[in-house]
């Protein structure tokens, strides 16, 4: 009888029971004098002491707001050290985090902003050439939920000193209502189909994964962590701060944006122990014509996520930034996200061609997308997960929900994969139709309606093409209305300032028919195939 693909994760290590804030608290007394987070950029170092009363300080504020249990919160912000108090002082009035991509613009701010009825905001100026005051100014008078903003800039100590009205007692009055099954985080993810979906995840979703994702890491009080990730999205979030909170180690923020010479510059000063990344990051360090002139000695160990690693640059990682114990993680936003990950000891192999095995207390199996039924060792078939990290919910989308966890509580990734005979998981396509380039999950539907308002635009089916620096980049097949004409520049200035740059489709190809199968349905493998061709690219698998 063949070995079915099935595989748990035992563990003689118990979950958590806690809230996130719980955790921190006993990581605070554990090591009240060890650093927590630096951030050289904003010229902010404080210890796990000064953090707690920092965080503190700022619940107290959300309190004096008028933020209560349940109610969403949202930030709109770079990587600087507010982001970083505000997730843990949400997490200890027990409001609900809506974490706001940097890169939105109008219509997708707007959506984000009204879909989980956010009640109070707080933003950034701006990042980059956005300006975000302008752009909320454009869609708050849709948003009737939205009761506060604040301006990270001008008004942080304003909400500081409103919480200086609200007592100790009354913030642990509300701290002592909250369980660790709350929802305490609301992460936008684009899917295959509509707008971007509000995974709904809680306190013992994701203080779990990043407590297990540290312990495979086998993270202690003496590391440094490196981040020049998002912290919007779970990379930062999860699988950097709460794997670091969790085990007394230091959270260091490399800039607002990724700048690959000023990441090595922090990893040497700060002698960061840990560093993360996804691929294209780390191959732009090795490349940098400065990449001698840093010292990698203290490095250890990272994570390297968000798309495959070419086993060259896996190779020089490893031998030339002595990252020698570097992990690979695979998940998704709604398991919180890190459903396998190789180990620190894993051969290059492993590291490269798989996405390791799976974590402790989760059940992880591959199954035949048709039939349901699990495969052999070997075949492929949809990567399915359960156990504690699969999200509550999508946020006020039932059908959503349902159409990805079925009655077992499992989680539907969408994504193809084997499983070896020793349990290793190596991913091999995907079933949904999900652009991912440069590590960030694109949904063709959403681009593919936004267009669809378009004066000119009849039809409009949006894919993926191969690319060598992103993975994937977008590309919009587009049928022009009877007698109109349109260039390419024409359409890429109609998303600018609507719809984030990285989902502007790079490639514009105008037709009179898309190519269909006998029933009617756009077949965008064969688009994918001739589009590929004429570009010369190569095809994905």
């Amino acid at each position: 009888m063949n070995k079915l693909s099935y595989e748990s994760g035992i563990s003689d290590v118990p979950l958590l029971g806690c809230t996130v804030s719980e955790k921190l608290k006993e990581t605070v007394d554990r090591f009240p004098d060890h650093e927590a987070l630096v951030v050289p950029y904003q010229n902010y170092r404080a210890t796990y002491r000064e953090f707690w009363n920092q965080v503190e300080e700022v619940a107290k504020g959300l309190l004096a707001y008028g933020v209560k249990k349940g109610d969403r919160v949202g930030i709109w912000s770079p990587n600087r050290f507010e982001w970083v108090l505000v997730q843990f002082a949400t997490t200890r009035v027990g409001a609900i985090m809506v974490n706001i991509n940097p890169a939105y613009k109008a219509a997708e701010l707007k959506y984000a902003l009204k879909q989980s009825e956010v009640s109070l905001l707080l933003l950034a100026k701006g990042f980059r050439k956005t300006n975000y005051i302008e752009i909320l100014s454009e869609v708050r008078s849709s948003c009737i939920k939205l009761k506060h903003v604040l301006v990270i800039d001008h008004d942080w100590d304003t909400l500081i000193e409103a919480g200086k009205k609200v007592s100790t007692e009354s913030l642990l009055e509300v701290e002592s209502e909250l369980q660790f099954d709350d929802p305490i985080n609301i992460q936008y993810t684009s899917g295959t189909t509509g707008f971007p979906k509000g995974a709904t995840l809680s306190h013992h979703n994701i203080i779990n994964n990043g407590y297990f994702i540290g312990e495979r890491l086998k993270y202690t009080e003496n590391d440094k962590v490196a981040i020049p990730v998002p912290l919007y999205h779970c990379f930062g979030m999860v699988l950097a701060n709460l794997a670091i909170i969790t085990h007394g180690a230091c959270m260091v923020l490399t800039g607002e944006a990724f700048d690959p010479e000023v990441v090595m510059q922090i990893t040497q000063d700060e002698k960061c122990t840990s560093l993360y990344g996804v691929p294209l990051m780390f191959i732009a360090e090795l490349n940098h014509p400065n990449f001698d002139k840093y010292d990698f000695s203290n490095l250890r160990t990272g994570i390297m996520a968000g798309s495959s690693c070419p086993e060259s640059a896996m190779k020089e990682v490893r031998e030339k930034m002595n990252m020698k114990d570097v992990c690979i993680c695979y998940g998704m936003t709604e398991t919180s996200p890190v459903s396998t990950q190789t180990f620190v000891d894993d051969n290059e192999y492993r590291r490269c061609a798989t996405v390791g095995k799976v974590h402790p207390h989760l059940e992880i199996k591959i199954i035949d997308p048709e039939t349901g039924k699990i495969v052999p060792r070997g075949a492929s078939g949809e990567f399915c997960t359960r156990g504690y990290s699969v999200m509550l919910k999508y946020w006020n989308n039932p059908e959503a929900t349902a159409a990805v966890i079925d009655e077992g509580r499992w989680m539907h990734t969408g994504d193809l994969a084997e499983m070896d005979e020793d349990g290793y998981v190596k991913i091999v396509g995907r079933i949904k139709d999900l652009i991912i380039r440069g590590g960030e999950n694109i949904s063709p539907f959403e681009i593919e309606e936004y267009l669809h308002n378009h004066d000119k635009i009849k039809d409009v089916q949006v894919i993926g093409v191969p690319d060598e620096k992103y993975g994937e980049e977008v590309m919009a097949w587009v049928i022009l209305k009877d007698g109109d004409t349109a260039t390419d520049e024409e359409l890429k200035d109609y998303c600018k300032g609507q719809i984030a740059t990285y989902k502007i489709p790079k490639y514009w190809k105008f037709v009179s028919e898309f190519p269909t199968t006998v029933t009617g349905k756009v077949r965008k493998v064969e688009m994918r195939e001739i589009s590929s061709k004429e570009l010369g690219l190569h095809t994905r698998k």
